[in-house]
């Protein structure tokens, strides 16, 4: 199985107790990438197993990520995601970062999860508290890409999990790979015909156009003319130094 995800990006592993998420996460991400409740709760508390410290654990654990995040750097939350409101941080810090989101869903059969549990040397939660966590993960698991996840990935059985193959993407707007030079040109405020003259005057290179709202770069400063190319008004409105297309010529 193939799960294509962004070099770049905030990954929520899902799924009960015992269905492999930490085995899952530490064989295919790098350990400073993982973010682990179980290892923030023995941070708080020295015990993975208090319950008791899970708020405070959660609390550090967000703060450690969205400092990841800020510097760029993919991250792993190991937990079990299984709350939409829990999932709800998640998709929010991701939004306050611009950051896409990955969800990998730990969709193991029951038998499967309630064996493992019964086997687990180090810790074992009761039955009940498993079935009840299964509940919760068939009724929570079926909408995560309207929750705000842009990629989502089902793992069903153990052999999926062990095949899995993570395979990282470039981002829509990494040009590392292309050298300039370059002419970047702000907002053209409607003036696509004069941009075009313009590419044709100086030389016909190639213009492409981004719908981004933030597409505009501040260029060299231009004086502030008589709008005989129609956008005076809105080239006044965004101040000194943006660069109309239109004015690159005269400044």
């Amino acid at each position: 199985m193939k799960i294509e995800i962004p070099e770049f990006c905030l990954i929520a592993m899902v799924g009960v107790t015992s269905s492999g998420k930490s085995a899952f996460a530490g064989k295919h991400f790098k350990e400073e990438e993982i973010l682990s409740s179980d290892a923030f709760r023995r941070m708080v508390s020295d015990d993975e197993n208090d319950q008791s410290v899970t708020a405070d654990a959660f609390e550090l654990l967000y703060a450690v990520a969205e400092k990841r995040l800020s510097h760029r750097k993919t991250t792993v939350i190991d937990a079990t995601n299984l709350r939409k409101d829990d999932r709800k941080k998640i998709t929010e810090l991701a939004k306050s970062q611009d950051v896409h989101t990955v969800a990998i869903v730990m969709d193991l059969p029951e038998k499967t999860i309630l064996q493992r549990n019964a086997g687990r040397a180090d810790r074992s939660i009761p039955e009940k508290k498993v079935r009840s966590q299964m509940s919760a993960f068939r009724q929570g698991t079926g909408k995560l890409k309207e929750e705000g996840f842009r990629f989502v990935y089902f793992i069903k059985s153990e052999e999926e999990a062990d095949d899995a193959e993570i395979a990282y993407t470039k981002l829509w707007n990494d040009r590392k790979d292309e050298h300039g030079p370059f002419d970047i040109i702000g907002d053209v405020h409607g003036c696509a015909k004069e941009l075009k003259e313009l590419g044709i005057r100086y030389g016909g290179g190639h213009i492409s156009s981004s719908r981004r709202k933030d597409s505009r770069v501040r260029g060299r400063p231009v004086r502030q003319g008589t709008g005989k190319h129609g956008c005076a008004q809105a080239c006044n409105a965004y101040g000194k130094g943006w660069l109309c297309p239109m004015r690159a010529g005269e400044s």
